[in-house]
């Protein structure tokens, strides 16, 4: 009984092919552009490898070429290299210049989620000084009174506002919708548009099968994805 166990996350299996292609890929340090078309030498290469299934594979180069070190690497003149480490072309200026793009992009939205959740921590630091000073003017009414007052409106109000005004600031704008390519106009050497995770990424049609097409990313991933997932540049 075969208990070789798959690998389960896109981390571990880049990790793995840094071991069993350590001329290709890197964990650390400076990446080399890859090999246009280097999925389907992996699949070869590894297809009777059990840890490895060819989606989490997809999955992983896809999480390897959009990190930003890599994207960094994607420079034209630059020699893309095979899962031997032998030179395999050079980097277009194209290819460079949508590297930096998607570099550009991921950066941002980094960005955009660090000041989302520091908005989000100084609301909620707000909303607690907010209670805390409430406690305070309740126990001074306490003491005066003999009894504890209404909580004052005007503060809870304020932060209220100041937590709307947060959420308004940080929340993302809204994308114009991808127009879907009509099935007839399909045809190879076409630029088109694929969703990648939740963002479109552009690259051109290289192969057409039935209700199929294979898209060629800048970055060197081959990616297959049906006709109807195609979108307009």
């Amino acid at each position: 009984m075969d208990n070789t166990a798959k690998l389960s996350t896109s981390k571990e299996v880049i990790a793995y092919l840094a071991t069993q292609f350590p001329n290709c890929f890197t964990l650390e340090g400076e990446a080399r552009p890859l090999k246009i078309g280097i999925f389907d030498d992996l699949a070869a290469r590894l297809v009777n490898d059990e840890q490895v299934s060819k989606t989490r594979l997809r999955s992983a180069l896809r999480q390897y070429t959009g990190s930003w070190r890599y994207l960094r690497a994607v420079k034209a003149g630059v020699e893309r290299v095979d899962l031997d480490g032998n030179d395999a072309g050079l980097v277009e200026t194209d290819h460079e210049e949508h590297a930096q793009l998607q570099l550009t992009e991921s950066q941002a939205r980094a960005k955009a989620k660090r000041a989302e959740r520091a908005a989000e921590s100084k609301a909620a630091a707000t909303k607690a000084r907010a209670a805390k000073n409430k406690d305070a003017q309740d126990g001074v009414r306490t003491d005066k009174k003999g009894g504890r007052g209404a909580p004052k409106a005007k503060t809870r109000r304020n932060t209220q506002t100041e937590h709307g005004k947060a959420e308004k600031a940080n929340k993302p704008k809204t994308e114009a919708p991808l127009q879907v390519v009509e099935p007839a106009q399909v045809q190879i050497g076409q630029s088109v548009q694929i969703k990648v995770g939740s963002f479109p990424v552009t690259g051109v049609i290289t192969e057409i099968d039935k209700n199929d097409a294979q898209v060629q990313l800048p970055t060197g991933m081959s990616v297959r994805v049906q006709i109807t997932e195609l979108f307009s540049v």
